[in-house]
C-alpha cells in the first residue's frame, strides 16, 4: 500500500472534533519533521487539509448552536 493510500480517508468517514484535532497535529508533527518524499508531504497536507475542515465544521456546528441558544 502506498503511502498516499495510507493517509487517505473513506469518505464516509465520521471523525469526532477530538479524533481530528489529535491526528492533524499528528500530521503537522510529520510535516514539520521532514523527511518524507514530495508525494508522501502532498498526501499529508491533503490530509491535513481535510482534518482541518472536519474540525472547521464542528466549530461552526457548536457556534450555530451557541447562538441559537441565545437568541
Amino acid at each position: 500500500m502506498s503511502k498516499r493510500a495510507e493517509n487517505a480517508a473513506p469518505a464516509s468517514e465520521e471523525l469526532s472534533y477530538e479524533q481530528a484535532r489529535g491526528e492533524l497535529a499528528e500530521v503537522v508533527q510529520k510535516l514539520e519533521s521532514g523527511g518524507g518524499t514530495l508525494e508522501e508531504s502532498l498526501a499529508l497536507w491533503e490530509r491535513g487539509e481535510h482534518l482541518a475542515a472536519v474540525c472547521q465544521r464542528w466549530l461552526d456546528g457548536a457556534k450555530a448552536k451557541l447562538d441559537a441558544a441565545s437568541s
